[in-house]
């Protein structure tokens, strides 16, 4: 069990990309215990991060999974006792083109992994959750600007986009059925991972923008400290940029 001035995190996707980096990040602070969630937690950056520090957990967690979801949450609950922060940031975007020649099978792929598996995650974890001894646990989504309606900016991804889309709406939900929880959907930015590096060269870009360092920086400042009245059931922005280009976002909160 974990001391009772312990916070206990979940992070989902959390073998590569933002989510590893997420996991390190949080492995370094003290009084803390980071569950990485992942398909495969035998990778051997997480088992090399297990290795380094005592205070992670390598967890199989498969999106969409109801089974094995309930399961990855029985464990924490074995180990740790509790539950302060979800992080729900597994995710996919694989497919680029208009909307005429989409695919259906690619949006069945986005919207099942992108909205219900966050969905069957938030499901199988509200209990324990909604019962931390903090008073305020957190669900940080991480969502992307293409699924906002009100900034749109064409990426050629309409399955992704509308599976984030779909998924803030659901931010918003729980933030109003949930007084206690603090609720909200964060875009980490367009980051160079081999996600975000897809996407930028599908679009005619050599990499991604946004440095996987300084996309954690900022969405761990937006998760410390958050509370109720002014985190919840808002669209933050990793950070504000004002570089000029048509995917920077130079507020600190991101258009629904």
């Amino acid at each position: 069990m974990s001391p009772t001035n312990n916070t206990v995190y979940l992070v989902t996707g959390a073998n590569r990309g933002i989510g590893y980096a997420l996991v390190a990040a949080l492995a370094t602070r003290p009084s803390t215990t980071v569950f990485a969630g992942a398909r495969d937690p035998t990778a051997q950056s997480l088992k090399d991060l297990v290795a380094k520090h005592p205070n992670v957990h390598a967890l199989k967690v498969t999106n969409g999974d109801v089974a094995n979801n309930e399961a990855a949450i029985a464990e924490i609950k074995r180990v740790a006792g509790r539950l302060d922060v979800l992080i729900p940031n597994a995710g996919i975007s694989k497919y680029y083109g208009p909307l005429a020649t989409t695919p259906l099978s690619e949006f069945k792929d986005h919207w099942e992994v992108n909205t219900l598996g966050f969905v069957v995650l938030f499901q199988a974890a509200h209990t324990l959750l909604l019962a931390s001894p903090s008073g305020t646990p957190v669900l940080a989504y991480m969502t992307s600007a293409s699924g906002s309606i009100g900034g749109y900016v064409s990426g050629h991804a309409a399955a992704y986009g509308s599976s984030k889309a779909a998924a803030n709406f659901l931010v918003k939900v729980l933030d109003a059925e949930h007084p206690q929880l603090v609720a909200m959907a964060i875009h980490p930015g367009w980051v160079a991972t081999d996600m975000g590096n897809g996407g930028a060269v599908a679009n005619g870009m050599p990499a991604a923008p946004v440095t996987v360092e300084d996309s954690v920086q900022g969405i761990l400042s937006r998760i410390d400290g958050a509370t109720k009245e002014k985190s919840s059931g808002r669209f933050w922005n990793f950070a504000a940029v004002n570089g000029g280009n048509v995917w920077d976002i130079p507020t600190d909160e991101v258009t629904w």
